[in-house]
């Protein structure tokens, strides 16, 4: 990651409702935002998801299906590892970077075999310690999301993946709320800070609210990392559409984003930047002459006002003008300068 520069993870998750084409439809969109990252989910459904498991509300909600199975409605969401090949030599050709949350550990040993740059640990696995075992066999960077979860549950996460041999510094902690849309009093963005003060880790920001606001706003704080639910089109059915950005929203998020990162930026010091340097004469003023003075006269406040340009004696130097005496005759408007006092 490079300094002030964090990593923008597009996340298409399972938005291409179980089509290829759609998929590919979704890393172009990804790639022409500028996003350095797309994300998809990888899972095997009868490895994941017990046939008896029930709907989350907001699944329920944003799919507005009451009488279907949380296994029957993410199975149809389902793309074989054929089809994720695909998809990475589409994301190749694209310029964009390939990454997969792996729920199970053959959909793991497929994305550690394809080479991904990182390895995703998403929220609800976060007390499932085979899965976080075999995570931390592979021995690759992995970004942790920690939605649901206290404090203590992610030490005891990161316990499990150290125990295990992951070293703390392949591991970037992202904050996160696991709710589809987040409302924005849950946000609790100031969260990020306490996971980073705790851990000492890199921090980012997994995003599920409406807008664009808050990645930019985890950025400003110091996230590494920003994951953003993105769709073709919030009003196509499925569980995460309907609390992802469309593509003009996802391109003019990295775009505020990177503007935020150069803002951000700076030095520290409090000093005129190259930019404004020749706007000081411009916006400051100088000390002029109010009426006209005759030689010999003695410079008294009311002879005076303060006008731009600012390429004169300062009126910060005014205690030093009063009570001067002028050399010659000089006119109303006159910017005073020190050739003109005795």
């Amino acid at each position: 990651m490079t300094k002030n520069r964090c990593i923008i993870i597009a996340e298409a998750g399972v938005n291409h409702n179980g089509s290829i084409d759609l998929a590919k439809q979704l890393i172009n969109a990804a790639a022409d935002s500028g996003a350095d990252y797309i994300k998809f989910q990888t899972f095997k459904t009868e490895l994941n998801i017990s046939k008896a498991a029930f709907k989350a509300e907001y699944q329920i909600r944003n799919t507005n299906i009451k009488t279907e199975s949380q296994f029957e409605m993410v199975k149809k969401l389902e793309l074989s590892f054929e089809e994720f090949q695909n998809i990475r030599n589409h994301c190749i050709n694209k310029n964009i970077g390939f990454l997969s949350t792996g729920f199970d550990q053959p959909s793991i040993d497929f994305l550690d075999k394809l080479g991904v740059d990182f390895l995703k640990i998403p929220s609800g696995e976060i007390t499932n310690k085979p899965y976080l075992q075999h995570i931390a066999h592979k021995n690759r960077s992995v970004i942790m999301s920690t939605g649901m979860a206290d404090l203590n549950e992610v030490r005891d996460a990161l316990n499990v993946l150290t125990k295990e041999g992951l070293s703390l510094d392949k591991i970037t902690l992202l904050h996160c709320n696991t709710e589809y849309p987040t409302p924005m009093e849950d946000v609790n963005l100031k969260a990020m800070l306490t996971i980073k003060e705790a851990f000492k880790l890199k921090v980012g920001y997994s995003d599920h609210t409406k807008g664009i606001e808050v990645p930019i706003a985890a950025v400003a704080l110091g996230a590494e990392v920003i994951e953003k639910h993105f769709t073709l089109d919030r009003n196509m059915p499925g569980p995460d559409h309907v609390a992802s950005l469309e593509p003009d929203e996802l391109k003019a998020m990295v775009s505020a984003i990177r503007n935020i990162e150069l803002a951000i930026s700076g030095s520290g010091l409090k000093e005129a930047s190259p930019s404004e340097m020749p706007n000081k004469n411009i916006a400051r003023k100088s000390i002029h002459l109010a009426n006209e003075l005759k030689m010999g006269d003695t410079i008294k406040q009311e002879h005076l006002i303060m006008k731009r340009p600012g390429d004169g004696i300062s009126p910060m130097m005014l205690d030093v003008i009063l009570g001067r005496t002028i050399i010659h005759d000089l006119p109303a408007e006159h910017k005073l300068n020190w050739k003109d006092l005795g």
